[in-house]
């Protein structure tokens, strides 16, 4: 299972090492953030705390990203009708 948006931002930005780097935090920290909360995980949230630094990141290098991208889809799933 993919855990959204985490799984995203972490691959738009060169994957977990290059996260980790960024966000100055341990690389199990950052696979946490595609873990589901019932193992210990945030289920697929970046922690805001990051976002700023992230999104900088992004910017001095050219890859696009936007706030929106750290907020996690509201749509409603598809009914069994």
């Amino acid at each position: 299972m993919s855990y959204e948006p985490a799984s995203s931002i972490i691959g738009k930005l060169g994957g977990l090492t290059a996260v980790s780097k960024i966000a100055g935090v341990s690389i199990t920290t950052v696979q946490r953030w595609r873990m589901p909360k019932s193992k210990g995980g945030t289920g697929g949230i970046v922690p805001h705390w990051h976002h700023e630094r992230l999104l900088e990141e992004a910017r001095s290098r050219g890859i696009a990203l936007e706030p929106v991208e750290f907020i996690r889809s509201a749509r409603p799933e598809a009914s069994a009708a």
